[in-house]
């Protein structure tokens, strides 16, 4: 945990600088990129994904998707969870509902992305694609190293699910978050796309663009499921924002409080698929470790 970007606590059980998966938590990247490429000129959040995807243009269902669709998780694709499929399957994947009107959380939308920002790149001269586009525009100026991307079965960086990166790096990009968007002071993300990220959609006020709310939600999915923070909503800091993957691995960012949490753990993937929250309360987590840290008795690795 990091008050006003100094570590306040830590696990003596665990190595902070070891790389390990993030799950979905690789998702929370992809709103920044966002974010980053609109600063750049390379996107707007409401600008039709056909512009990019041309052969999406005569489908009167795909024609209406936009980009914060994709990262919103209300673009019309069905709710699949596990293996993504390559950038190329994953737009010609089937569409189940106008887009918009239902938060069906999945792989596809991100994988789309990801091929969407790989034709924007190329199309500006950019031939490294989405990793390298971030890397350079990101990772590179906040120091983060020691990750690992994996690769989808295309050899494309999976955009869900592929970032495998150490607890201190990924709360580095938590500051960053925390901090507005700013690297060195300078704001490299356009805000009001920045600030788009945080807001929910009418079909899941939890969920903004990649990122998890405190907000009540009305949405059934499973993977709603695996947090109660919407349930507690109230209860917690109204400006919180939440990565969140497979396993409960966990990134909280509290601007008002000057807060940024790291929590990693093994993935139970029967709980996963479960879509089981028994075994694991966010506002639990979250109860204490605010308690904690506003009566300022946490102890180094405590």
């Amino acid at each position: 945990m990091l008050k006003d970007g100094e570590p306040v606590c830590n696990s003596p059980d665990h190595d902070i600088n070891e790389p390990h998966e993030l799950w979905s938590g690789t998702k929370s990247f992809l709103g920044i990129m966002a974010a980053i490429a609109a600063k750049d000129g390379l996107l707007s959040l409401d600008e039709p994904v056909a512009v990019t995807l041309t052969e999406w243009q005569g489908d009167p269902q795909r024609s209406k998707v936009t980009l914060r669709h994709l990262l919103s998780m209300t673009s019309g694709h069905k709710s699949r969870i596990g293996r993504p499929p390559g950038y190329e399957a994953a737009v010609a994947s089937d569409i189940n509902s106008l887009a918009g009107l239902k938060f069906q959380y999945g792989a596809v939308p991100s994988q789309i992305f990801g091929e969407v920002m790989r034709r924007k790149l190329k199309a500006a001269g950019q031939s490294g694609g989405p990793r390298a586009y971030l890397e350079q525009r990101l990772f590179a100026p906040l120091g983060l190293a020691g990750y690992r991307w994996r690769n989808g079965p295309d050899k494309q960086p999976l955009m869900p699910q592929g970032v495998i990166m150490s607890a201190s790096e990924w709360a580095k990009f938590g500051e960053f978050v925390r901090l507005g968007g700013r690297v060195d002071g300078i704001q490299i993300v356009d805000q009001e796309t920045f600030e788009a990220l945080f807001e929910g959609s009418a079909a899941n006020a939890a969920y903004g663009l990649s990122w998890w709310l405190p907000r009540p939600s009305s949405s059934k999915d499973v993977v709603t499921a695996t947090t109660d923070i919407d349930d507690h909503a109230d209860s917690l800091p109204d400006d919180m924002v939440v990565a969140a993957g497979a396993g409960n691995q966990r990134l909280y960012v509290i601007p008002s409080l000057g807060l940024t949490i790291v929590r990693l753990a093994d993935l139970d993937l029967g709980a996963a698929l479960r879509g089981d929250k028994e075994r694991w309360s966010d506002y639990v987590f979250l109860e204490l470790t605010l308690n904690a840290a506003h009566s300022r008795s946490v102890p180094q690795n405590n």
